[in-house]
């Protein structure tokens, strides 16, 4: 049942590690990963969430190796916005084997929450740091300010979908915490570090998108979607956000556990401080 949906993605990637011509951790990982893939749909023993699994941690794997080779190159003007394409494709390719599969299950029950994350966390950093990188191209910008909006918001989207699919822990009489700052961050849905730097990241990219893109809602962005047709199974992307009062939330809550549960622990919040200032006076 997996079979049919699985075998021509698993040959793609297999190309591209071939096609990579460097040695690199994370693509020898990804390639043993698809190494025992094959021999495990060889066999068809296997349940189908166990090779799905080992998919999708193959495609983290390797798409690592060329999110590193973008970055180290401070993303091209030329081709960042078609690699980007790629990667994001790629990294949307588990959760959509899991619908065309028919299984009846869904994607969180197959793949689990943790490996949902990841590829949530890794498309949407990976837009945080293109955009972090394309705001200082002045003159790009100026051209591409429809572009670069909806990347802001596709990597937010990404973000917040990756912050929901844990809930957070309901404290009440029954359950007992010695340690009182991990109740707190457990009933705020912060789970890891990754957790806190997505709202950090989030309300960075809603800053962003206020200062340079205006403010207020957007206007229907799918007419300007640079990463069109690169993630088929989510279709909230092209869902507007309102940068200001997203933002604002996700600042105000990474200031609040930075601040409170983990005082002390080495987080900073003095950007967060002066941008939550900044969207505050944008909206008086």
């Amino acid at each position: 049942m997996a079979l049919p949906a699985l075998q021509p993605r698993v040959a793609a990637l297999g190309r591209r590690v071939r096609g990579a011509a460097a040695e690199d951790t994370f693509l020898a990982k990804g390639s043993a990963a698809l190494d025992k893939l094959r021999d495990l749909c060889n066999e068809g023993k296997e349940h189908p969430s166990t090779l799905f699994q080992l998919y999708a941690q193959a495609v983290l794997d390797i798409t690592y190796f060329e999110e590193n080779q973008l970055v180290d190159e401070d993303f091209p003007e030329e081709s960042s916005v078609q690699k980007l394409k790629e990667l994001i494709c790629i990294l949307s390719e588990p959760e959509d084997i899991v619908s065309e599969s028919n299984i009846n299950e869904e994607p969180i029950n197959i793949l689990g929450a943790e490996l949902l994350e990841c590829l949530y966390w890794r498309k949407g950093a990976l837009l945080y740091m293109y955009c972090h990188t394309a705001k200082e191209r002045s003159e790009w910008l100026q051209e591409n300010i429809a572009s670069f909006k909806k990347c802001l918001n596709d990597g937010v989207h990404y973000l917040m979908k990756m912050l929901s699919f844990r809930c957070p822990l309901q404290l009440n009489e029954d359950i007992s915490f010695q340690d009182k700052d991990t109740a707190r961050l457990l009933s705020e849905g912060i789970f890891s570090d990754t957790h806190l730097l997505a709202l950090m990241y989030s309300g960075e990219m809603c800053y962003w998108g206020l200062k340079y893109c205006g403010e207020g809602k957007q206007e229907s962005l799918e007419s300007v979607d640079p990463l069109s047709n690169s993630d088929p199974g989510s279709k909230s992307q092209s869902t507007s956000l309102d940068f200001q009062e997203t933002g604002k939330n996700m600042l105000t809550k990474y200031v609040a556990i930075c601040d409170g549960p983990l005082k002390g622990q080495g987080w900073n919040t003095t950007t967060a401080k002066q941008m939550l200032c900044d969207l505050v006076k944008s909206h008086s």
